[in-house]
């Protein structure tokens, strides 16, 4: 019999814990629960999890902190599901590690399917020792340094490859500006985020079928980019 996943769910609210708690039950998760910051890492270093979900507004440390701590205790992917709406909230706990931000109120739906996917991208980075991602009709060599789209090879310039490749180790993964322009241009260019975007617009042009609407390519306004593996609703 297959281990079920365990979850960490970290919130404060009686009520959140109780609904979402027993949503993941429901769905064949393990889940346990904390109230606090330092519960939480407690338990995440004693029991590891195979993700957490976390609430910023913690009564004992700020949820940053905690997602900061937790990032340095393992891979666990780390959802964050936080009342907070602001940019700098979002960018703040992406850049330390989250791999994901769930603003409530939020559907269960999608909550459920954030976690999926985060698991199976966690899944993917253990199994995959091919160093090729298939996502659509879209293939990515890595180690050849070739993309291949419904069969036909799409050239790219080493920088537009650079980009590709980051996003793509990191697939279903929210990549802030900030840390994109540091993995590729270096530290000094975190301030000029024009080159990324115009960077991202080639790539755009030479991987989409409609650069317009974006299938792999996903943008988190104001905040950073994603490659998605997922497959566009209809």
């Amino acid at each position: 019999m297959t281990a079920r996943e365990r979850i960490l769910l970290v919130d404060d609210e009686v009520a959140l814990q109780r609904s979402v708690a027993t949503l993941l039950r429901s769905r064949g998760y393990d889940v346990v629960v904390s109230a606090t910051g330092h519960d939480a890492l407690h338990q995440a270093e004693h029991a590891p999890p195979d993700l957490v979900v976390l609430d910023l507004g913690l009564p004992d440390l700020d949820g940053i902190e905690v997602c900061r701590r937790m990032r340095a205790l393992g891979p666990a992917p780390i959802i964050v599901l936080s009342a907070r709406t602001a940019e700098a909230d979002k960018v703040a706990a992406l850049d330390l590690g989250a791999d994901d931000y769930v603003t409530k109120p939020f559907g269960p739906e999608e909550l459920l399917a954030r976690i999926r996917v985060a698991l199976r991208r966690r899944a993917d980075a253990v199994n995959d020792a091919s160093g090729v991602l298939e996502a659509g009709g879209l293939v990515i060599d890595h180690d050849r340094r070739r993309v291949v789209r419904d069969g036909d090879e799409i050239r790219l310039t080493p920088k537009e490859f650079e980009l590709l490749t980051l996003l793509a180790r990191n697939h279903d993964r929210v990549l802030t500006h900030r840390a994109i322009l540091k993995a590729i241009w270096g530290g000094n260019a975190v301030e000029q985020p024009e080159h990324l975007w115009t960077l991202m617009s080639q790539l755009r042009k030479k991987i989409e079928i409609d650069p317009t609407q974006p299938r792999y390519l996903l943008s988190e306004p104001w905040v950073g980019y994603r490659f998605s593996t997922r497959e566009p609703s209809s």
